[in-house]
C-alpha cells in the first residue's frame, strides 16, 4: 500500500519513548523527516541516534511542553530544519499517580492537565499556522480508552483523556476546511516500557512468572480485552501512520481505539 508520507515532515511529542518512540520510528520507516521532542536529552539521544542508525532522518529537541518558549522552539527549529510541518502527533502525556479523587489534590489535577490537554493545545496552536501553509497536513492526538471507559481510580487522567477526544472532534469541524484533517488514537493496556517494569515489580512481590502477573492484571483490571493480551507499542504506530497518509483522506474526527476489543459498547 502507497502510503505517500515520503519527505513529510512530522512532529511527535513525547516522541523518546513508549508509544511515541514506536511511531517516531513508524514514521521515519516510511519516509518522514520526524522531529521528536521530550524533556531528557540522554532519551532523545538515544532515540535519534537509533532511527539514524535504521537511515530514517530524525532532529531529536529537548522541550517541554508545559512552557510556551519550549514550545515555540520546537516549531521554531522544525521549520528551520525542514521548512514545514505536515504532521503533528500530540502524544506526550502523563499518569499523575494511580490514586481515587479523595487522595488526588488540585495541583494534582493541574499537573495532569498542564501536560495532557494544555500541552497539546500549546503545541497545536503554535503549530498550524505553518500546517495551513502545507497540503494535506494531520493532527493526530494520542488519548486512551480511559477516556471513553474510564476506571474508577485516577479520575484527573481519565478526564484527560476525555477533553482530548472531544478536543480532536471540535478541531475536525474547524479546520477540515483549510485541509487538515484530525483524529485521535485511543490505546488500552500497552506493553510500554513503564508498564512492563510495573509488572515485573507484581510478578517479584507475589512470586510468580511475569506472563503470570500480566494475566492477572488483565482479568482484575481489563476484563474486555478479547484477545487476552497487552497491545504492542508498535500497534498504536501502525495505527497512527495510516491516518497520517494519504490512504486515510476521507476520515477525521474519528477516534479509533487500539484497545483488543476492551470498550464494552460498540457505540462509545
Amino acid at each position: 500500500m502507497e502510503l505517500g508520507l515520503a519527505n513529510k515532515t512530522a512532529i511527535v511529542t513525547g516522541g523518546s519513548k513508549g508509544i511515541g518512540k514506536a511511531i517516531a520510528k513508524a514514521l521515519a520507516k516510511e519516509g518522514c523527516n520526524v522531529v521528536i521532542c521530550g524533556r531528557g536529552k540522554e532519551e532523545l539521544d538515544n532515540v535519534q541516534s537509533e532511527i539514524q542508525t535504521e537511515g530514517g532522518e530524525i532532529f531529536a529537541v529537548q522541550a517541554d511542553i508545559t512552557k510556551q518558549q519550549d514550545v515555540e522552539s520546537l516549531i521554531s527549529e522544525t521549520i528551520s530544519h525542514y521548512n514545514t510541518i505536515d504532521i503533528l502527533v500530540n502524544n506526550a502525556g502523563i499518569v499523575g499517580g494511580f490514586y481515587n479523587f479523595e487522595a488526588l489534590s488540585v495541583d494534582d489535577w493541574q499537573e495532569v492537565f498542564d501536560v495532557n490537554v494544555f500541552g497539546m493545545v500549546r503545541v497545536t496552536k503554535a503549530a498550524l499556522p505553518y500546517m495551513r501553509k502545507a497540503a494535506s497536513t494531520r493532527i493526530i492526538n494520542i488519548s486512551s480508552e480511559s477516556g471513553i471507559q474510564p476506571d474508577a481510580f485516577m479520575p484527573h487522567y481519565n478526564a484527560t483523556k476525555a477533553a482530548m477526544i472531544n478536543f480532536t472532534k471540535s478541531l475536525s469541524k474547524a479546520y477540515a476546511k483549510d485541509g487538515i484533517l484530525v483524529n485521535s488514537v485511543s490505546p488500552a493496556f500497552i506493553m510500554t516500557p513503564l508498564l512492563e517494569d510495573n509488572l515485573q515489580r507484581d510478578a517479584e512481590a507475589q512470586s510468580i512468572a511475569f506472563d503470570e502477573a500480566v494475566q492477572a492484571f488483565l482479568k482484575e483490571n481489563r476484563p474486555h480485552i478479547e484477545v487476552k493480551r497487552p497491545g504492542l507499542p508498535e500497534e498504536v504506530a501502525a495505527a497512527v501512520v495510516f491516518l497520517a497518509s494519504d490512504q486515510a483522506s476521507f476520515i477525521t474526527g474519528e477516534n479509533i481505539r487500539v484497545d483488543g476489543g476492551s470498550i464494552a459498547s460498540q457505540g462509545a
